[in-house]
């Protein structure tokens, strides 16, 4: 019979082997979660009856890439490029400005308002702005649209940054609006590039679910997160309630982030968002060092939900963390405003969409690692533990990355 310590230690020595081999695989994966993908923010009032007044944020590399590739603009390319790569902020909104026809030509084609079926003139208003998000530079400038007449109703429409492009793809307009004596909130992306002021609750409510479900399924650390947990679960009571309360932290900070009670920057919230995905998958690591074959089992006297001492620390842990993934969720969604109670609803709906998916994954996933459990216990103590360490590796790496 193996010695229950000989069985931990050749168990984490395979999941090492296991995680490095999961971090060649994903080790041309970014440090952001969402490094393939872009998100456009377009912020869109009505300063007086006719005029519509557009601010818009997007990331000022993809900007100057997309622009220059678009109207073979090679000085544009180069100019931007090394502002990016060595200058400053003054020089980046310079070399902005320096080609100013390429840029706004390249925005307007592909971002407008109409009204009444009529597409509304825009023109530049005021400076450019350079702003960090999540640690990435952002373009702002402003667009005022010449609305003839007095509609009733706008419509807005976003293909900016599409997947034909091929520097990034699904990339996602979130639209705030305050036009038409309406107020709210509005995803848009290449399967629903447009949406009216006058759209109806359910289908603004729609998309933020989607919006949510999507965040979820194309954010890789937010996948390794869920992995971590379910791989370092007992009980599928275990693992549904961690999920959940995950989900509840992070409505919290995100509702917070809406109120603007609380705000922190991108430099402090990933690299502790990376390495809560690393302590999480160490948890179950530590639980195989310490207890072997048996790290998966409830230790006696069991307390409510059936959840031991173990148990209840490690909610503990994920619903500290769930605070910070929130507010790296707020960051993407680009929430830096006065809230309102529309917005709420909308990311109140963004979050049931991620906790479906959430429960969908685990749904799909627990059972067959129950099983495998049950059948072969330690083949399950391997497969928990390997899952476990590339995710602790991967985490890791993203610390280091973007403490960086």
């Amino acid at each position: 019979m193996t010695h229950p310590a000989r069985l931990a230690g050749r168990v984490l020595l395979a999941s090492l082997a296991a995680g490095l081999a999961l971090l060649v695989v994903l080790g041309a994966a970014p440090a952001s979660a969402h490094g393939f993908s872009s998100v456009v923010f377009a912020d869109v009032t009505s300063p007086a009856a006719g005029q519509v007044r557009t601010e818009l944020g997007l990331e000022y590399d993809l900007l100057v890439v997309s622009a220059a590739d678009a109207a073979k603009d090679d000085a544009l390319f180069r100019d931007g490029t090394a502002a990016f790569e060595d200058g400053t902020d003054a020089e980046q909104v310079a070399a902005l400005e320096a080609h100013e026809d390429t840029v706004l030509s390249y925005v307007t084609d592909r971002f407008d308002v109409t009204a009444e079926g009529k597409t509304c003139p825009a023109v530049r208003s005021g400076d450019i702005e350079i702003k960090q998000r999540e640690g990435v530079p952002y373009a702002y400038l402003t667009l005022d649209h010449a609305c003839a007449g007095s509609a009733s109703s706008h419509v807005v429409r976003s293909e900016l940054f599409p997947d034909s492009e091929e520097f990034v793809r699904d990339t996602k307009t979130i639209v705030t609006y305050d036009l038409d004596l309406a107020d709210g909130s509005a995803a848009l992306d290449a399967a629903h590039p447009t949406f009216s002021t006058d759209q109806s609750t359910g289908e603004r409510f729609r998309e933020f679910f989607t919006l949510g479900a999507e965040h979820l399924l194309t954010g890789i650390d937010h996948i390794l997160f869920l992995l971590a947990l379910i791989a370092g679960s007992r009980r599928l009571r275990e693992v549904v309630l961690a999920a959940t309360t995950f989900t509840v932290a992070h409505s919290v900070t995100l509702i917070l982030a809406a109120l603007g009670v609380v705000h922190a920057p991108a430099s402090i919230v990933e690299p502790i968002i990376a390495l809560s995905i690393a302590v999480v998958a160490g948890w179950h690591l530590w639980g195989i060092w310490r207890r072997g074959s048996h790290a998966s089992d409830l230790a006696a006297g069991s307390g409510h939900l059936s959840l031991d001492r173990s148990g209840w620390a490690r909610l503990g842990v994920v619903f500290c963390f769930g605070l910070v993934h929130g507010l790296g969720f707020a960051g993407a969604l680009g929430i830096d405003q006065a809230w309102s109670w529309t917005l709420l609803w909308s990311l109140l709906v963004f979050n049931i969409g991620i906790e479906a998916v959430q429960l969908g994954l685990i749904v799909l996933l627990f059972p067959a690692l129950a099983l495998l459990r049950h059948r072969a216990p330690v083949v399950g103590l391997w497969v928990t533990g390997a899952v476990a360490a590339g995710v602790a590796v991967m985490g890791l790496v993203w610390f280091v990355e973007r403490v960086g």
